[in-house]
């Protein structure tokens, strides 16, 4: 019965990954930017305004497969407590 409710309430409560809300935010960030500014811009070169749109695209791209491997790193560190802890509640028996 306590599982039955705990995968309930885990559907109904889905957490986002931060790799996934925080990259989406800035991505969003960037494009609205990008189209709101660079038509506005003749201060720069326009190829400087493509550079500069192109390396904030990467950034976020960058800080996404970062933010993805820490949430991986961070299951694993998690299942493998998870086992030991298993582990040593069965040896103790």
């Amino acid at each position: 019965m306590k599982e039955s409710f705990h995968t309930k309430k885990k559907t109904l409560m889905k957490k986002y990954k931060k790799s996934t809300w925080l990259c989406g935010a800035l991505f969003i960030y960037v494009t609205a930017m990008a189209i709101y500014l660079v038509p506005r811009n003749h201060a720069i070169s326009e190829m400087e305004r493509y550079v500069t749109i192109a390396v904030s695209y990467v950034i976020v791209l960058l800080l996404w497969l970062v933010l993805r491997q820490k949430e991986k790193l961070a299951e694993k560190r998690r299942r493998e407590m998870e086992e030991w802890k298993n582990d040593s509640e069965h040896s103790n028996n």
